[in-house]
């Protein structure tokens, strides 16, 4: 099934698919719910599309008003058909694509602080919760208000343990998943501030 871009500057735009099955795009229904949900969040964003695939989520987001997108995948056809892609709708200025192991790049100190991460890695295989651990050991990725998207199958779907990271919506579309995670020290910062010493007191 072809994939394009909803919405934005390359609204239209047919995006190409990488060859064979490694990869899992995103369709265009949950595409276009998921930006529904992110809304004004997108704009001005920095956007980092981890096991990118395609380049769809990210390459919508550049269209939509997303600052700057970082792509990283460690599949050749991947890279190529990124790259591909960018070109066709002329966002290629606005991207950066790494081929890498997504599992290292995390791992390693962060190259930007990200208002989005968006994770779909290949199924089946519980490499979305990993991804999502070594993220929560090394936060400096995800901006203290920003949003850690997971995409994968329902029935990959498990509880899981984190520190840093908080569940804080899920969406079921026909076989697709989403998963949503903000930072869980925000809800802390909150609670902190409502009883900060600088608060008067009352004697």
């Amino acid at each position: 099934m072809p994939i394009r871009v909803i919405a934005g500057s390359a609204k239209g735009r047919k995006l190409k698919l990488v060859p064979g099955d490694s990869t899992r795009p995103v369709m265009d229904r949950v595409k276009e719910a998921l930006f529904s949900i992110l809304g004004r969040q997108i704009f001005d964003a920095n956007v980092l599309d981890v096991f990118a695939g395609t380049g769809s989520v990210a390459i919508e987001a550049l269209s939509r008003g997303a600052k700057h997108a970082t792509l990283i995948d460690l599949d050749k056809q991947a890279i190529d058909t990124i790259h591909e892609n960018l070109k066709l709708t002329g966002l290629a200025e606005k991207a950066t694509v790494r081929r890498a192991d997504a599992f290292v790049a995390l791992a390693n100190k962060p190259d930007s602080v990200y208002d989005i991460i968006y994770l779909a890695p290949p199924q089946y295989k519980g490499m979305w919760i990993k991804a999502l651990q070594i993220i929560d050991t090394n936060m400096g990725w995800l901006r203290e208000d920003g949003s850690i998207i997971v995409q994968i199958d329902p029935s990959e779907r498990e509880a899981i343990t984190l520190k840093s990271l908080s569940l804080v919506d899920e969406r079921k579309y026909g076989n697709t998943l989403l998963l949503f995670y903000e930072p869980a020290q925000e809800i802390q910062t909150h609670l902190i501030a409502a009883i900060s010493p600088d608060t008067p007191s009352e004697d």
